[in-house]
């Protein structure tokens, strides 16, 4: 069994992460860390696991007692945790937050995007978990970028309100998020740079923009990404290039009939789905945010990590009906 630690265990993705956690064949849940919630029962904050579990939030992390430490903190937060701790270099670190996602001197985090770094990632220590956007919208265009065929993108996505995080804010009260749709950072949201990053590593010499606008959606969960960009090959022939990329991928498929975000809400699912119009490759890319976008892929990364049936403990229902 892979004893696992959390910290920052009050927000959505902790939550989501104990909730399949709790479900895997191979994994343990050792301590969950919540400084402002310390001696309460977790499912007194998680309340969807009342009768699942008995674990008591924690105060101080016990690192001889885990494998792997999920880090579920805000941003920023990761960096300051490990100044603060001397975590043994015996045990493995998710972190899910963007302190680690780009390429900086000193960073040694593996990107932990299956799809784009499956060996790295079986042999990593320290893993940066993908953005959520990010992941929708790299899943989208990676088979394009090996096949050097990128030129510029535009992407319209929409989120659900749980992209937002726990704390409450102006833009994710109820009373203005419902029945409600809106524009937010449009051309410089913080996933561009990642983005950026994944689609270079397979192609180098991409340089031109992705335009990006984000959507705050009336829902709780899931992410819609809308991608188009010009493309002179056949529809036949994209399609053949996302089937060839996606060929050993236990999450990612292409589908040939329209898709909708219920197919793949709570669930750790990609779907894809590909239109040719006058030159435009369009893709449509669906996940859920708080599962493939977050903690789902995070469970993914720690199953190849430990060598562990990449999908274990992540057989779960979609939301379809």
């Amino acid at each position: 069994m892979v004893k696992v630690g959390i910290a920052g265990g009050a927000g959505y993705t902790a939550g989501e992460l104990i909730r399949i956690l709790l479900g895997h064949p191979l994994a343990e849940i050792a301590w969950v860390l919540s400084s402002s919630h310390a001696g309460a029962p977790v499912c007194k904050v998680h309340s969807d696991l009342v009768g699942d579990t008995n674990l008591v939030f924690a105060e101080k992390p016990d690192f001889s007692a885990v494998d792997v430490v999920f880090f579920c903190m805000g941003h920023g937060k990761s960096g300051e945790f490990m100044d603060k701790y001397d975590l043994p270099s015996g045990v493995k670190i998710i972190d899910l937050s963007n302190d680690f996602r780009l390429k900086a001197e000193g960073n040694n985090f593996v990107y932990g995007l299956p799809e784009l770094r499956r060996d790295e990632i079986k042999a990593a220590s320290l893993l940066a978990n993908p953005g959520c956007f990010a992941t929708s919208i790299e899943l989208a265009l990676l088979p394009l970028a090996k096949a050097g065929l990128l030129k510029e993108v535009h992407v319209t996505a929409i989120t659900g309100s749980t992209g937002a995080g726990q704390s409450p804010s102006a833009t994710t009260h109820f009373s203005w998020r419902n029945s409600n749709i809106s524009i937010y950072k449009a051309f410089k949201h913080q996933h561009l740079a990642e983005i950026k990053e994944a689609l270079t590593t397979l192609m180098p010499g991409f340089s031109a923009p992705v335009s990006f606008v984000p959507l705050r959606g009336d829902f709780a969960r899931g992410i819609l990404a809308s991608v188009y960009l010009d493309y002179e090959g056949s529809l036949d022939e994209a399609k053949q290039l996302f089937d060839d990329f996606y060929a050993d991928a236990r999450f990612t498929f292409r589908s040939d009939e329209d898709i909708d975000l219920k197919q793949v809400v709570n669930t750790n699912k990609c779907l894809l789905h590909l239109g040719l119009y006058d030159g435009k490759l369009h893709i449509t890319s669906i996940i859920d945010n708080l599962t493939k976008g977050a903690s789902g892929q995070a469970v993914q990364n720690m199953n190849l990590m430990f060598g562990l049936d990449e999908a274990a403990g992540l057989y779960m229902k979609p939301s379809a009906f």
